[in-house]
């Protein structure tokens, strides 16, 4: 049960990180202002595998044994 939780959260915590990974590539999230990742597509990319890799711990957490 602990390690479900803690599987989810970090999943969770991926796809979030993951998200502003990709709005600071495509420059939609302009935060912060120094940040060397904004309008780079590469983090975009970046952000969208740690996102996909974040939504498949979710669902590997929600489908392990309880």
């Amino acid at each position: 049960m602990r390690a479900r939780r803690i599987v989810t959260i970090v999943g969770v915590a991926m796809a979030l990180i993951g998200a502003l990974w990709i709005g600071q590539g495509l420059g939609y999230i302009r935060w912060p202002a120094s940040s060397f990742m904004l309008s780079q597509r590469v983090w975009a990319d970046y952000g969208a595998a740690l996102a996909v890799a974040g939504l498949l711990l979710v669902l590997l957490a929600r489908r392990y044994r309880r």
